[in-house]
């Protein structure tokens, strides 16, 4: 596939997502799947991937995958592949290269498990939020997206579960490591102190 060839796609993809992707997903919406395709490309860059076709492996996987969003919220990582493999069926991968693609979307699954560089890097792109500055604005929206879909039930059950979920986090690339772990390391701290606040105050209410 050309360069234009994976435009072409990105178009298609894009639009897919704008027209079938529900509202209720204030954090698997359009902006995160272009936000991992912009950072899988970044760390790609940064650990020195030149390989045009990985390069083009990885920003397959990235486009796709939480393309799974559009038909279903649990699995959707299974999904996405399925849909990723509807649509390239013509011939133009091999079967080897549909299963590298297909290896990367499934790595995003948590817990994260990669197996080598490029399901690393759609991994840490996925997850590259965590130590950016844009963190808490995303984190909301993200908190937003588990109450409208019932995957917590008040607003009180999120801190602690992002305090579990930064404590067993890694990112994989030596790239990530060094440029996002000290700013989620800071998140964490940060974190943990409003959380201690509130235990105290219940503690001094009760």
């Amino acid at each position: 596939m050309t360069e234009s060839g994976f435009k072409t796609l990105e178009r298609m993809i894009i639009q897919r997502l704008k027209k079938g992707l529900d509202k209720r997903l204030t954090y698997h919406n359009l902006e995160h799947t272009l936000d991992v395709l912009k950072q899988a490309e970044r760390i790609a860059n940064e650990e020195g991937i030149v390989d045009q076709e990985q390069l083009l492996h990885i920003k397959i996987a990235a486009l796709y995958h939480d393309t799974g969003f559009l038909d279903t919220y649990k699995g959707h990582e299974k999904r996405s592949c399925e849909i990723m493999l509807e649509d390239l069926q013509d011939g133009k991968f091999s079967k080897d290269e549909l299963d590298t693609i297909c290896g990367m979307i499934m790595a995003t699954r948590i817990p994260q498990k990669p197996n080598g560089i490029l399901e690393e890097i759609i991994c840490d792109a996925d997850l590259d939020y965590l130590g950016r500055e844009d963190f808490p604005p995303i984190s909301q929206s993200l908190m937003k997206e588990f109450l409208e879909y019932g995957i917590i039930i008040k607003a009180a059950e999120w801190d602690p579960i992002q305090i579990d979920f930064f404590e067993k986090h890694q990112y994989f690339t030596k790239s990530s490591r060094s440029i996002r772990q000290p700013g989620k390391l800071e998140h964490l701290k940060l974190l943990k102190e409003k959380q201690s606040i509130l235990n105290l105050t219940k503690n001094k209410d009760g």
